[in-house]
């Protein structure tokens, strides 16, 4: 395994994750390798979990933000034991340690993330929902949840990441991640892969838009120029 993971996010239908995989499984980089982050579109599609059992010579990153009690959580990572090939696992910290620590005791050699803030909020949508918390604040007191839980890595985007690094001692994925000139969407806090990786001091990224839509082919060599410049 290269040092730098690449989490490609194939929020897309069965037909067009196999064209984005087709692609992508012929690109080199150096210093880089790819990944496949299935989130719920797939999941719950029919199909789904055969697809993703079918999937070789990739490291599968399901993306289920599991969220509930603790013997909802029991139940939810015993019923995903026969997707063998799947290496991460998504639970929000907000979850509580309790059920954290109860995915981490039943979801076999998966290793599991715990989900803080959502890039996608900002100070304003998170005082919305009630928190009190500054957004950096909230995400550090999350991460340190998630270490004590015993989580792998936790996702953060890349504003948090190297003070998480830094503070916390956990790994870090960031999704949130645009190439220069993309359209942030409905993203709030973005960088790029560059900065993730050598500034922000990300394990993983996972960028889903700036490649997988429009002309695929294109985006990717717009991604390996802006690695190896």
């Amino acid at each position: 395994m290269k040092n730098k993971i690449i989490f490609i996010a194939l929020d897309c239908n069965l037909s067009r994750a196999k064209s984005i995989i087709k692609l992508i499984k012929d690109v080199k980089l150096k210093k880089f390798s790819f990944a496949l982050k299935i989130g719920y579109q797939i999941f719950y599609a029919k199909g789904g979990r055969e697809f993703i059992q079918s999937l070789k010579n990739f490291d599968i990153f399901l993306d289920i933000k599991a969220h509930d009690i603790e013997n909802t959580i029991k139940s939810a990572m015993l019923s995903i034991k026969d997707l063998k090939n799947v290496k991460y696992l998504t639970i929000h910290t907000s979850s509580g340690i309790k059920a954290i620590k109860t995915a981490k005791k039943f979801c076999g050699n998966k290793k599991l993330l715990g989900v803080t803030t959502l890039t996608s909020f900002d100070q304003k949508m998170l005082k919305e929902i009630g928190h009190t918390k500054k957004i950096n604040d909230l995400i550090i007191h999350q991460a340190k949840l998630a270490k004590k839980a015993g989580c792998f890595a936790v996702i953060c985007s890349g504003k948090e990441s190297f003070k998480i690094n830094k503070v916390c001692k956990i790994k870090t994925i960031t999704p949130g991640i645009r190439l220069p000139g993309d359209n942030a969407n409905d993203q709030k806090r973005i960088t790029t892969p560059k900065d993730a990786f050598y500034n922000q001091k990300a394990y993983g990224v996972v960028i889903g838009r700036s490649i997988t839509s429009g002309n695929i082919k294109a985006n990717l060599k717009k991604l390996i120029r802006h690695l190896e410049q």
